[in-house]
């Protein structure tokens, strides 16, 4: 990003009548990043302490408000963007949610919805207790057990249709940190992680009583829709006295231990955490987090239930619109501010090809989901029609360049035909010999200047009728020496005219390759990015069948029999999928390849992308 935040802004607030509205300067910040960003979202009960750790993980001892009464002082979600402490490149959206269960606010719904915003929009979400993990804490968790009620994953969902591991995919890795932890961890006599006491306190009661049922719920929510999890266990930070003015203490001031397991938690979040990504590993930048906030916020206040297949094709038609037009003023930018006409067709290549690969760069990163790279097509057809038209203003100014230079150059030859200082006997050696060495004059001045050639070809055949008039008046030759003097007129005319045209094929050649160049840039760009996007989903797909697995052996040790045989089929058909899915992604490829081939010949042309054997080379490259 390019300037940090000094402090946190309010994203998502509430209107006069409570419902959720995307705050316009906030969501303007996030339009301003368009790095790859690492959301990290805390939820939990109002006065547990959520803001604090939040602080920690900017760098900063101050900036979520901590509050020292039993008032939650968090309204709505806040967020704080800061440049990623290790990862170059990319930002840290940290975002502090409004308290959970506040009795004065007497709205559930509400902390219903900021519950699911904080587990839509991040990549790592950490809940925030008091105390220990039982049966109470987990209860007070109900919020986990109505995602499945309030999000969507499919527009249209199937009865028989498990979608647990599309959850999985999307939802983030789930941290939950417990303070003012008193308890030793041990377990039947042996000392055991955090991790560990998370676990135990996840595992399920055998039985189908409606009270084992209600045990459960929360606990199998947790397993189901969290691949990854983590706990992390805080002593009290100090003494009551010094709780009150959190803000105003130093590190010398607050346990030792308090301040090992900070660091050890923030050092974990910054090193795990990854990107935000939607379905298919499509990363997400600050600008299509703000858009997709707002469409997650649009849907719940129309009375809508969240659903990430819309939001994605919402989104794409968002930042899609924005990716073409800032990529095509990133081209236009660069350009003007380095072509300064006249100038060699080689020189305006290679600035349009510098100012493209900007542009594509700035498209990449803005665009999402552009899944029939229509958007990418538009931006060629776009970037296109500007130099072609810069082209042609090139060419203008350099025919008026080599005119006003031929002009200049040949003046004294034009005044003296004018006077007819060459009609007289000898006049026309005199006539011959000015031209030539006026001619090699203008070469020599024009000799690296593009239509130089075509401007004295013009030239030089307007004045053939003036060459041979001059040569008939002309009574010192004879008439052989006349016949071939013309026959030496038209052939130098001849020769001439074919330089032009070679300068003119010099200048198709140049853009056929600044085509082919364009269509290289734009194809090693899209496969890079369709690769990525590949590998993410890979890895998106393999984090859930490890967790599903994981989860399968645990519900064996406990003899759920019936629930590991339900899990194995899960686990074979996401094998089944994950296989189908590598299977036709080289034919998914080659679509692509000669798709954006046959519709860019539209606009590029002459340019045959199968001829050069592109779609091979470029496959060769990425599978």
């Amino acid at each position: 990003m390019s300037k940090a935040m000094e402090g946190p802004v309010c994203l998502i607030s509430s209107d006069s009548e409570g419902r959720l509205c995307i705050v316009k300067e906030s969501k303007e910040i996030l339009e301003g990043i368009t790095q790859p960003v690492i959301v990290v979202s805390v939820v939990g009960l109002y006065r547990t302490g959520k803001s604090y750790l939040m602080n920690r993980l900017a760098g900063q001892q101050t900036g979520f408000a901590l509050g020292s009464t039993i008032e939650s002082k968090t309204k709505g979600i806040w967020m704080w963007c800061v440049p990623h402490p290790i990862k170059q490149g990319h930002t840290l959206v940290l975002l502090d949610t409004e308290g959970l269960g506040d009795v004065h606010k007497g709205d559930e719904k509400h902390d219903t919805w900021i519950f699911c915003l904080a587990v839509l929009l991040s990549s790592t979400l950490v809940y925030n207790s008091l105390g220990v993990i039982d049966n109470n804490a987990l209860e007070k968790l109900h919020y986990v057990t109505e995602l499945t009620e309030n999000i969507r994953v499919k527009a249209t969902k199937s009865r028989d249709h498990d979608d647990s591991a599309e959850f999985m995919r999307v939802f983030p890795s789930f941290i939950w940190t417990v303070r003012d932890f008193t308890l030793r961890l041990e377990k039947e006599g042996r000392a055991i992680t955090a991790d560990e006491y998370l676990e135990g306190a996840l595992e399920l009661k055998a039985g189908n009583s409606s009270k084992v049922e209600k045990f459960n719920l929360p606990r199998r929510c947790l397993r189901h829709f969290f691949a990854e999890r983590r706990c992390f266990v805080f002593p009290r930070p100090a003494g009551d006295s010094e709780l009150s003015r959190m803000e105003e203490l130093s590190d010398t001031d607050l346990d030792e231990r308090f301040l090992l397991r900070a660091e050890e938690f923030c050092s974990y979040v910054f090193r795990n955490t990854k990107p935000k990504t939607l379905t298919g590993g499509r990363v997400l930048s600050g600008s299509a987090l703000g858009s997709l906030a707002e469409v997650y916020v649009e849907a719940i206040c129309s009375g809508q239930i969240p659903c990430l297949e819309n939001a994605v094709n919402t989104l794409a038609e968002i930042q899609n619109k924005q990716a073409v037009e800032q990529g095509l003023q990133a081209y236009q930018s660069q350009l003007f501010e380095l072509v300064c006409f006249p100038l060699d067709p080689s020189e305006l290549s290679d600035i349009h090809r510098k100012a493209e690969t900007a542009a594509i760069d700035v498209f990449i990163r803005t665009s999402f989901n552009d899944t029939e790279q229509k958007a990418q097509l538009k931006l060629m057809e776009e970037i296109q029609v500007v130099y072609q038209d810069l082209c042609g203003q090139n060419r203008e100014e350099c025919l008026n360049a080599c005119k006003l230079e031929l002009k200049r150059v040949f003046t004294p030859l034009e005044e003296a035909i004018g006077d007819g200082s060459f009609m007289r006997p000898g006049g026309y050696r005199q006539y011959r010999d000015q031209l030539q060495s006026l001619t090699n004059e203008y070469k020599a001045r024009t000799h690296k200047q593009m239509m130089s050639e075509e401007v004295l070809s013009q030239f030089l055949n307007e004045k053939e009728k003036f060459g041979e008039n001059i040569l008939l008046a002309d009574q010192c030759l004879t008439d052989a020496e006349q016949n071939k003097e013309v026959e030496r007129l038209r052939r130098e005319i001849l020769e001439q005219k074919n330089k032009s045209l070679q300068e003119m094929k010099e200048l198709q050649e140049q853009a056929l390759k600044d085509q082919q160049n364009t269509y290289e840039q734009h194809m090693n760009q899209l496969l890079e990015r369709l690769e990525k996007e590949r590998e993410r989903a890979k890895e998106d797909n393999e984090r859930v069948l490890n967790a599903k697995v994981k989860e399968q052996k645990a519900l064996l040790e406990k003899e759920f029999a019936e629930r590991a045989d339900q899990m194995n089929k899960e686990i074979e058909s996401l094998k089944e999928e994950m296989k189908s899915e590598d299977e036709s992604n080289r034919s998914t490829l080659s679509k692509i390849v000669d798709g954006v081939g046959i519709a860019a010949s539209l606009f590029l042309p002459g340019f045959i992308p199968k001829a050069a054997g592109f779609g091979i080379s470029f496959l060769s490259r990425y599978i």
